[in-house]
């Protein structure tokens, strides 16, 4: 499910592209390298408060920038932003010119670079559930939750999808949204457990689980979690075993910091040959496989 915070990105998305000034009566910033703490503290407060007046977030809304850094392009410093609210929370990066007075928002690309290799390069696949083949030329990787609802409706997407495509590579990831999904972590490890015995009765446990979603609370999590890996065809002494194994835990962690450090702000969020979907897209994830398979991507490869 997607954050419920999303104030952030719609309210910056307005200004990509495009310069807000400052007033010029700030301290300036330094000139080359990291900021002084007192120019950074300067800049970090002027974006705040900038951000709440232009869009009137008021008392009940955070905002927290920092910490000033250098950007890639000289000239420029780079402040994350993030906004909470309500329980949920979003960030961004917003860009400030090194004098203080200019700031925008708006996506950085380096013209001699793949962005999706490198974004491929940060997803680790061994170890997760998967289908398809290991040496396929597209490859969907998909962080969820099981106790998420549009994860749901994306795994019965996938389900009309993934056959028409069998020559594309499918890895399930975990990403559970504890904040709000309190029984998404034990189902993610179940998930490992389920794995562990075979990938076929992973992926009966996780067309179940996906399909008795409504069924499963956290009080009965841990019953109805085994009852649906029992029927899948796992072990149940073998399933508990793993149930209580740290490393199984620790798989969890991994991925759903993998996660984190790829700034994933909700689940389902899809990476095809390293291009970001966010939500249950049939659409966009067609067009990307499509494209990826035909003569045409091979000649559109950065170098």
């Amino acid at each position: 499910m997607k954050r419920s915070t999303l104030l952030l990105v719609v309210a910056l998305a307005m200004a990509a592209s495009s310069f807000v000034a400052f007033a010029q009566n700030s301290a300036p910033a330094e000139q080359s390298g990291n900021p002084s703490p007192a120019a950074a503290t300067a800049i970090q407060t002027r974006v705040e408060n900038i951000l709440r007046n232009l869009y009137a977030w008021g008392s009940d809304i955070e905002i927290q920038a920092g910490p000033t850094s250098p950007s890639p392009i000289p000239g420029l410093y780079q402040v994350p932003v993030k906004v909470t609210t309500q329980g949920g929370s979003d960030t961004a990066i917003v860009y400030v010119s090194r004098d203080g007075r200019y700031m925008f928002r708006g996506e950085m690309q380096d013209l001699d670079s793949d962005p999706l290799a490198v974004t491929r390069s940060a997803l680790h696949l061994d170890g997760y559930a998967s289908k398809g083949p290991p040496d396929a030329k597209v490859t969907v990787v998909e962080f969820a939750d099981f106790q998420c609802p549009s994860c749901r409706q994306l795994a019965y997407i996938l389900r009309a999808i993934l056959p028409k495509y069998p020559q594309v590579r499918f890895v399930f990831k975990d990403f559970p949204l504890d904040q709000i999904h309190p029984w998404a972590t034990t189902a993610a490890i179940a998930g490992h457990c389920a794995l562990r015995q075979s990938q076929d009765i992973f992926w009966k446990f996780h067309d179940s689980v996906y399909d008795s979603q409504d069924l499963i609370s956290a009080e009965n999590a841990s019953v109805k979690l085994a009852e649906l890996a029992a029927a899948a065809g796992a072990d149940p002494s073998a399933y508990q075993s793993c149930m209580v194994d740290p490393e199984t835990a620790e798989k969890v962690k991994s991925s759903a910091e993998e996660g984190r450090a790829l700034q994933l702000t909700g689940t389902p969020t899809m990476f095809v040959n390293g291009r970001r979907i966010v939500g249950p897209n049939q659409n966009l994830l067609q067009q990307y496989i499509q494209f990826d398979l035909s003569p045409e991507a091979d000649s559109t490869i950065l170098p």
